[in-house]
């Protein structure tokens, strides 16, 4: 039986939802260190942002991201994915807050608009064939005056995933059944927690990595290793698609030297956004 609940488009298929389903699966615990992690991904929304806010979660994997802005006091939200095991998963990490409505939906068919507060997705949009075509849902879904905030891989500092792991990811792992993939992730895992022990530590990441437990290593791995698609985009790249969105006062900020977060306002006059 399939993983997910009704047919997948291709566009959808692409972006791997059935192997981040995996991982959501094993690796679905709630740990203490996301709440920094969400808040530097996030990092233009300080916690008093969110109260009293409604939010909508574009890729909500197992619902950490939706669960943070519950304890800074949103008013609710609403988190879609497509595979039922990262649904699941999401449902148990949710259940503190009926709040938040977990929907099996994609991100090329959010079916609301100009309704939430803030509309946010964590390290989804650079996994899917038509990142473009994903931003303009989220913005549509964003009330007048909303905000649209995504966290993607950047191009700068990350020169050996780009030009070494991209090219084994698309040529062996992207093709090998994901179990295997699972356990491939176990050794160039134990070279990183070896390497950070020995004195890695060039970056802000890896002095953040250093401090990790090795399962949490692993599942950073691991999902370095498991997609089909993963664009890596410098800053210049970031602004052009935040800007072909639509999105009005455009504020981007360099995550741990290796990573970009980016936040918009969709204009309130449809006049002026048609105008950027």
């Amino acid at each position: 039986m399939s993983n997910l609940a009704m047919p997948v488009d291709p566009a959808v298929a692409a972006g791997s939802p059935e192997r981040f389903g995996y991982e959501w699966h094993n690796y679905a615990e709630m740990r203490p260190e996301y709440a920094e992690q969400f808040r530097r991904w996030t990092v233009h929304l300080a916690p008093d942002d969110w109260r009293g806010k409604l939010f909508l979660d574009v890729g909500c994997g197992m619902g950490r991201n939706s669960y943070w802005p519950m304890t800074f006091g949103a008013a609710g939200g609403l988190a879609i994915d497509v595979d039922q095991r990262s649904l699941a998963s999401a449902r148990r990490t949710l259940a503190p807050y009926p709040q938040v409505e977990v929907r099996e939906r994609s991100a090329y068919a959010i079916d609301e608009d100009g309704r939430f507060d803030i509309v946010f997705s964590i390290g989804v949009i650079h996994h899917l064939e038509a990142p473009e075509t994903a931003l303009a849902a989220m913005v549509k879904a964003a009330k007048p005056g909303g905000e649209v905030l995504i966290w993607v891989y950047g191009r700068e500092n990350n020169g050996l995933i780009v030009h070494v792991l991209t090219p084994l990811r698309k040529l062996i792992f992207s093709r090998l059944p994901i179990g295997v993939v699972h356990h491939l992730s176990l050794y160039p895992s134990l070279a990183l927690w070896a390497a950070l022990r020995l004195g890695l530590n060039s970056i802000e990441y890896f002095r953040l990595l250093r401090r990790l437990s090795l399962r949490h290593l692993r599942s950073i791995v691991f999902d370095q290793m498991l997609p089909k698609i993963a664009h890596y985009w410098s800053r210049e790249m970031v602004e052009t698609l935040m800007r072909a969105g639509g999105l009005a006062d455009i504020r981007l900020a360099w995550i741990n030297q290796v990573s970009w977060s980016a936040i918009g306002t969709k204009p309130a006059d449809p006049a002026s956004r048609r105008s950027r």
